[in-house]
């Protein structure tokens, strides 16, 4: 096999026909040609990149000065496709998602679900509750507002329409978790995105918060603005999003956090008058507060009067709390397919969270359960780190060859791997509209999980399934990683090369 310097392209040389430009380079003195690259990676400190069949347009890209990991495999035989440097530790992005898709799978089955609890440390008089109403945070990454309804419902189905003591939402399996990342850690004073939603165990609604906004009566008149759950936005809101008639909708949010801890949705722009409402996400800067404002919310919309207040603790409820009313999140097989397709951070770190063993448990807690499960269930992975389940980490590293240990295994267990595999896209059909790139072919033949990270360096990753033309299953995995911050590496380029590679093994298998 024949081996060249990463970032070196050699004269003439093609990929059909490496040895050409391999010859035409000249060392030593007096014109005298020699060949001998053991020995000049020894002399210039640099690994050679390894090339084989079935990566040509993925070794350009190594040829622009990014570091590849590419490796492909037909799943019944093992027959390696191709492979390009397979075993270089590369940061995954949104790939290690797959990780905590498999390792929650194994540790709990698809039909895993977590039930969110009102306990009380006191007793029911007449209508009353006298005494505290705790919600216990179960960790369940996929909880919404339409389940709040559900528990206070069953609160007023025991006739109870007033509560006298607190009302405190319980984070005490995790939570707030401390921020390792740059977007997480901006997120605490503003943020313009749902993706960097901060962690905890009594998260709601994705830890986001959520307005409409609408046309006002008339062109020129404010715009309308209302909460996604209810008539009245929960958070503050300072509308600056002015009606107009005949113009193009734009608008622009952020969340703002003040000194006090107090989230203000910051709008501005505009929003034409015959248009429809615009749905604005934005995460919050205290999920467990935002929680217990919308619990709060669904409360006093039921008529149930709080004469305490409503605060969040980090105190599990008493062992002998009793039990008022409960909810069952989705099951598993639900969230992931959500996580997965939509790429959701919050939902990835939240069930990677749930599988540590110690509580409170932090992400590097969440980090040991899933490298323990590689090394346990994965067979021939190799080296791994995972920072984080969401894969915001930039100091993730995985490998092509791991990743396709990890499809490879998944693939081999028929109880686990239909609802694994469907939480990924084909390209043609998915619900991101960015991978619809390459050959009509690869887009109806693969089934992806992506991953892009643009800091410090570009990432691009993407892995999974494919199935030959005669019906084989075969798993691949590609990956690019920036040595530097430019140059920028784009979707169509990256997809284009991964498909024509991909198309051939498809096609010939």
């Amino acid at each position: 096999m024949w081996s060249f310097l990463p970032g070196v392209r050699p004269r003439h040389a093609s990929a059909k026909a490496p040895t050409r430009g391999l010859m035409n380079l000249s060392f030593g003195q007096g014109g005298k040609r020699w060949l001998c690259w053991g020995a000049l990676a020894a002399l210039m400190g640099v690994a050679t990149l390894s090339r084989a069949a079935g990566f040509p347009a993925t070794a350009e890209l190594a040829h622009e000065g990014f570091r590849v990991s590419a490796e492909a495999r037909l799943l019944d035989s093992g027959e390696t496709l191709g492979s390009l440097t397979p075993t270089n530790q590369l940061t995954p992005a949104s790939v290690s998602k797959l990780y905590i898709a498999a390792a929650a799978l194994d540790r709990w089955g698809p039909q895993k679900r977590f039930t969110t609890r009102l306990v009380t440390n006191g007793t029911v008089s007449g209508h009353t509750l006298q005494g505290d109403l705790i919600l216990e945070g179960a960790g369940d990454p996929g909880l919404t507002s339409e389940d709040y309804w559900s528990l206070v419902q069953q609160l007023r189905q025991r006739d109870i329409e007033r509560i006298s003591g607190r009302v405190l939402v319980s984070q005490w399996r995790f939570g707030p978790v401390d921020c390792i990342t740059t977007d997480r850690c901006r997120a605490r004073e503003r943020s313009r995105h749902a993706y960097d939603a901060r962690l905890t165990s009594a998260a709601v609604d994705f830890a986001t918060w959520c307005v409409r906004v609408m046309p006002g009566s008339r062109p020129g008149a404010e715009a309308r603005v209302s909460g996604c759950f209810s008539a009245a936005p929960l958070p503050r809101v300072a509308n600056h999003v002015k009606t107009v008639s005949s113009g193009k909708t734009g608008i622009s949010a952020e969340r703002v956090t003040a000194d006090n801890g107090e989230d203000t949705l910051v709008l501005s722009g505009q929003i034409d008058s015959d248009t429809w409402p615009r749905t604005i996400y934005r995460s919050g800067s205290h999920p467990a507060s935002q929680s217990a404002a919308t619990f709060q919310q669904r409360l006093q919309e039921a008529g149930i009067a709080l004469d305490g207040p409503v605060a969040v603790t980090n105190t599990p409820p008493a062992d002998d709390a009793r039990p008022l009313a409960t909810v069952d999140g989705k099951p598993l097989q639900e969230l992931l397919l959500r996580m997965l397709n939509y790429s959701n951070n919050f939902m990835a770190d939240t069930l990677a969270l749930d599988l540590a063993d110690q509580q409170p448990a932090g992400l590097n807690d969440a980090s040991a359960a899933l490298e323990q499960f590689v090394a346990r269930k994965v067979p021939d992975h190799g080296p791994v780190s995972l920072a984080s389940g969401s894969g915001l980490t930039p100091q993730s590293s995985t490998s092509a060859h791991g990743l396709v240990a990890l499809l490879t295994s998944m693939y081999r267990q028929p109880a686990l791997f239909p609802v694994f595999v469907a939480g990924m896209q084909v390209p043609d059909n998915g619900p991101m509209h960015f991978i619809r790139r390459g050959s009509d072919l690869f887009q109806s033949h693969v089934m992806i999980k992506t991953g892009t990270l643009n800091e410090p360096v570009p990432v691009r990753a993407i892995a999974g399934y494919f199935r030959t033309e005669s019906g084989r299953w075969g798993a691949f995995a590609v990956m690019f990683n920036g040595r530097a911050a430019t140059p920028y590496l784009n979707w169509r380029k990256t997809l284009t090369a991964v498909s024509e590679d991909l198309t051939p093994m498809i096609e010939n298998h």
